[in-house]
């Protein structure tokens, strides 16, 4: 049973989610402010948090900060605010994905669904973890790709990426050279269908390219190709 953390201040948002999602077969943990979602993070140790942006004390993006330094599950954003700069500056600061407020019980649902199968990152040719070309650790640079393990290193040393930054890197560099639009991954890694959501992909590589590139400038694995989209490499 998956176990989801609400940081929420709203009560009526608060019980409305908590019953879709418990009606889904979640288990739920509530809490109405920053300070105390953080201490029920360490307690109640969920698979996935669902934040809102606007919080009394610490805010949604602060808290989203802290997560992101000691955790590495899946973060959907909750919020009310549907403008593109509240939605990218919660991208940035390590959110997954995120969820405009109201939301219906059946788009929250899948969009946590998703969210959790990006925790584990299934082979982008069939979709499945258990037949991943995978059980191997692929070498590119000095980045090393464990696709059995899921875990990323460079020079020997294991890269904290969010379930979303993995994904992404094991799906480019599983067809390194091959230049994949912004909808297609947006698909393939998010799920989604609607394109309006390619900021997701863009953040995500942002966010991608800090932690395995020695120059986030001048990226060696995570190319643009402008007009176009996304490759890993050439190398």
């Amino acid at each position: 049973m998956p176990r989801v953390l609400l940081i929420e201040d709203d009560p009526a948002v608060r019980r409305g989610v908590g019953i879709a999602l418990r009606r889904r077969g979640h288990e739920v943990a509530v809490a109405p402010t920053g300070e105390a979602g953080l201490a029920t993070l360490e307690d109640f140790r969920p698979d996935l948090v669902l934040l809102d942006l606007m919080l009394p004390g610490i805010n949604g993006l602060e808290v989203c900060r802290r997560i992101r330094e000691r955790h590495q599950l899946p973060i959907i954003i909750l919020t009310a605010r549907g403008d593109d700069i509240d939605i990218v500056v919660g991208l940035e600061a390590g959110a997954d994905d995120y969820v405009v407020k109201p939301a219906g019980g059946e788009v929250l649902g899948a969009r946590i669904k998703a969210a959790l199968r990006r925790a584990v990152p299934a082979d982008p040719e069939d979709g499945t973890a258990e037949d991943s070309v995978s059980a191997r650790a692929d070498r590119y640079g000095d980045l090393t790709v464990d696709r059995a393990a899921l875990i990323v290193s460079k020079n020997g040393t294991d890269l904290a990426l969010a379930p979303s930054e993995l994904k992404l890197l094991l799906y480019l560099s599983a067809s390194a050279g091959r230049v994949y639009s912004r909808d297609i991954l947006l698909e393939r890694v998010w799920e989604h269908s609607f394109a309006g959501d390619a900021r997701l992909v863009d953040a995500c590589v942002l966010r991608l390219r800090g932690k395995v590139e020695d120059d986030p400038r001048r990226p060696r694995y995570v190319q643009t190709v402008r007009g176009f989209g996304y490759r890993f490499g050439p190398l």
